[in-house]
């Protein structure tokens, strides 16, 4: 296919079904809170609280692209607003229609712009604005308060509730956050011999500051290294090096006896899966660790009944294939800092990688590549 037309296919990869269903429910959470809460479906000039279509248009960037620099509380809040001051103004001062609306979204757009707060659906708040002029004689300047301004911050506080219960991080990661350790080191995706501001050059030398930021270009360049690494090792995949004698546990097993398996085998890890091999979950010894002196009646629904594997496993734990290749699983443990990592074929628990698992095979690679009678280096 001529590569003219390939650009009017789709430019963004797949993405699974479950990320697409994830993204939706929050938008359908954020605007139904909102409309439930807070503000009404229908115009309401006294209060001025009444949801505006560019709401839809946020929910998209805050729900399905919350890493976007787009959708950054900043720029969803302040881009949001300033298009509502704008459109009010040239509302205000501009009676024909046409020349109105064009001034309002193009001036909207220079003071995003300027004031470093680009939000796509600000466009079409700054719109809106100029397409209502007897709405906004009514409510005046504070159109940008109620509904704007306060109807967004509403929608980003929920989509930061929404992803920290699902798992994701909004707003997005800074490049010179604190490691969540306490330590003085950088995460180890940062440490590329690059400094923030050489990485922000990156990002405006190929204008591409607008569509990702600097802790997430980090991250990719670290990603992109791993991925080159698997070029330069043997092909081994986790079926290859793998544990697959497991000791598992069902969903009932107790503290007690989990304790005790964790004991007697010097585990780091215990998969649970269901007794029919389906795999649920996997505790590692850092639950237990956390156990130790805290409060759990909590996990228990009043402290009703003992502590069991169900309780204190953990669900959204990385996964692998059985041909996931050994260097991916370096950005596995790095990003979720685990020490094992379940191998997943048809819902079914077949292997365990460890990060002992690892350097073995890594050991091995090194081994292999290594020409006969030439020792290793040092």
């Amino acid at each position: 296919m001529p590569s003219f037309l390939k650009s009017f296919g789709p430019a963004v990869p797949q993405t699974t079904p479950m990320e697409a269903v994830r993204a939706g429910t929050g938008a359908l959470i954020g605007l139904a809170l909102c409309g439930l809460l807070v503000l009404a479906p229908t115009v309401d000039l006294q209060l001025g609280l009444y949801l505006i279509a560019p709401f839809g248009a946020s929910s998209v960037l805050l729900f399905a692209v919350p890493n976007s620099p787009l959708a950054q509380p900043w720029s969803a809040i302040g881009g949001n607003t300033i298009a509502a001051l704008v459109g009010v103004a040239v509302c205000l001062v501009v009676a024909d229609p046409a020349l109105r609306i064009a001034l309002a979204v193009g001036l909207a757009i220079t003071a995003m712009i300027l004031c470093r707060a680009v939000h796509p659906p600000a466009g079409a708040v700054a719109m809106t604005a100029a397409m209502n002029p007897e709405a906004i004689a009514e409510l005046g300047f504070r159109f940008a308060v109620t509904p704007v301004a306060i109807g967004t911050a509403l929608l980003v506080l929920i989509a930061i509730i929404y992803a920290r219960v699902t798992g994701r991080r909004y707003p997005f990661r800074q490049f010179d956050d604190p490691n969540p350790h306490g330590t003085g080191d950088r995460q180890p995706f940062e440490r590329l011999g690059l400094s923030s501001a050489e990485l922000t050059n990156i990002l405006e030398r190929y204008r591409q500051s607008f569509n990702l930021g600097v802790e997430d270009l980090a991250r990719l360049i670290g990603a992109a290294q791993m991925q080159a690494a698997t070029h330069r090792i043997d092909p081994t995949v986790a079926a290859d090096f793998m544990s697959r004698d497991l000791v598992t546990v069902g969903p009932d097993a107790s503290l007690a006896d989990i304790t005790a398996l964790f004991a007697q085998h010097r585990f780091t890890s215990l998969p649970v899966q269901t007794a029919d091999g389906r795999f649920l979950g996997v505790i590692l010894q850092i639950h237990l660790i956390a156990l130790r002196g805290s409060d759990t009646r909590g996990l228990l629904g009043k402290g009703r009944r003992r502590l069991r594997a169900e309780d204190i496993m953990d669900t959204a734990c990385p996964r692998a294939a059985p041909s996931t290749p050994v260097a991916a699983f370096f950005h596995l443990m790095a990003e979720s800092q685990t020490d094992a990592v379940p191998v997943i074929e048809n819902e079914r628990i077949v292997g365990v990688v460890t990060r002992t698992d690892l350097i073995a095979a890594l050991a091995h690679s090194i081994l292999a590549q290594r020409p006969v009678g030439r020792p290793l280096p040092g």
